[in-house]
C-alpha cells in the first residue's frame, strides 16, 4: 500500500492495559487502506512494549514516542505525520466496529457535495468488553450537527465522542488541537471545523464504542479552567455577537445547574433519613460508643464484601 486512505491517530499515555483491544479493534477493520499512528506521550507503563508487537505484526501499525504533553499534543503528533486522505481518532481505551471504516466511506462515496466533509456514526459504552455494551449517554441527532448547536448546545443537551467522526484530512490543514488545554480540547475542533460551513453524513449505528472509565481525567479533575481556556481560544474566531451569546448561554447554564444542586442539597438535609442519621451519630457520640460502632460496622462491612 503506497498511500493509506485512512490514517487512524491514537494518542497512549498510562493505559496499557487497554490498547491490545484498541488495536485490535482497528486490525478487524473490513476496510483495509489505512496506516495507525500509535503515539506514546512518555508512558511510564509498558505501552512502548505492547505497541512494538503490533508493529512487528502489521507494517500498517506506525510507532512514534514522544515526551508527555497531553492528549492534544499527542494528537498533534499524529496529525503532523499522517498521509492518509482521512482521519480517524481513537483514544487507546476505546475501540472501533469491524465495519466503522468501510461504512463510512461507503457513505462518502454516494455523495456529490464538496461540503461533506465528516461522517459521524452512533456509539455505545462499554465498562469491560463491547460485547456487554450500554446505551450512549445522549441521543445524537443530524440536526445537532451544525456550527450554532455545536458552539452552544454541547455539553448540555449532547457531546460527541470524537472517535465517532470520520473527517477529511484536509479538515487539519490549518487546525491543531490547543495544547494547554487538557480537556473540552474536543469541543473546540468541533466547534472549529463547523465554522468552516462543512456538512456531515450520519449513520445511526453504533459503530464507536466508548470506555466508562472511573480513572479518566475527566472524572478526577476540575473541568472549569480548561472550559475558560476553551471559550477564550474560540473568541479568536466568533464574532462579538455569538462570543456574548455564548458567554450568556454558559451563565445561565451553571446557574440552573447551582439552583438545581442548592435545592437537592436542602431536601436532602432535611429528609426524615438524613435528620434520624444525623440524630443518631450525635447520640452514639455522646454516649462514646460512635467509634468501636464504627469499626464494627466497617468489619461487618468488609465481611459481606468478601
Amino acid at each position: 500500500m503506497e498511500k493509506p486512505v485512512v490514517s487512524i491517530i491514537i494518542p497512549c499515555y498510562n493505559q496499557e492495559q487497554y490498547l491490545e483491544e484498541c488495536l485490535q479493534s482497528v486490525l478487524a477493520q473490513t476496510f483495509w487502506e489505512w496506516e495507525c499512528i500509535i503515539v506514546n506521550d512518555g508512558s511510564a507503563d509498558n505501552t512502548e512494549q505492547t505497541a512494538k508487537k503490533w508493529i512487528e505484526k502489521d507494517v500498517r501499525f506506525v510507532y512514534v514516542y514522544k515526551e508527555n504533553g497531553g492528549l492534544s499534543s499527542a494528537r498533534n503528533s499524529g496529525l503532523k505525520i499522517a498521509k492518509g486522505n482521512y482521519i480517524q481518532f481513537l483514544d487507546c481505551d476505546d475501540v472501533l466496529d469491524k465495519d466503522k471504516l468501510q461504512l463510512s466511506i461507503n457513505e462518502l462515496k454516494k455523495v456529490n457535495d464538496d461540503h461533506v466533509k465528516v461522517v459521524i456514526s452512533n456509539f455505545r459504552m462499554f465498562i469491560d468488553t463491547p460485547d456487554n455494551s450500554l446505551p450512549a449517554y445522549c441521543a445524537l441527532n443530524p440536526a445537532q450537527f451544525n456550527f450554532e448547536s455545536l458552539l452552544y448546545d454541547w455539553g448540555d443537551s449532547f457531546t460527541i465522542p470524537i472517535h465517532c467522526g470520520l473527517f477529511d484530512a484536509s479538515l487539519f490543514t490549518n487546525f491543531r488541537f490547543q495544547e494547554n488545554i487538557k480537556s473540552k480540547e474536543d469541543w473546540v475542533m468541533w466547534v472549529s471545523i463547523f465554522n468552516e460551513k462543512i456538512k456531515a453524513i450520519f449513520i445511526d449505528k453504533p459503530l464507536a464504542f466508548y470506555r466508562r472509565n472511573p480513572s479518566s481525567m475527566t472524572m478526577q479533575k476540575d473541568m472549569l479552567p480548561d472550559f475558560i481556556r476553551a471559550c477564550e481560544y474560540l473568541k479568536r474566531f466568533l464574532t462579538n455577537e455569538e462570543y456574548q451569546k455564548l458567554l450568556m448561554t454558559l451563565f445561565v447554564r451553571y446557574y440552573k445547574s447551582s439552583v438545581y444542586f442548592k435545592v437537592k442539597l436542602n431536601s436532602t438535609i432535611h429528609s426524615n433519613p438524613y435528620v434520624l442519621g444525623n440524630l443518631t451519630k450525635k447520640t452514639l457520640k455522646k454516649t462514646g460508643v460512635l467509634h468501636p460502632f464504627r469499626k464494627l460496622f466497617i468489619l461487618l462491612f468488609q465481611k459481606n464484601l468478601n
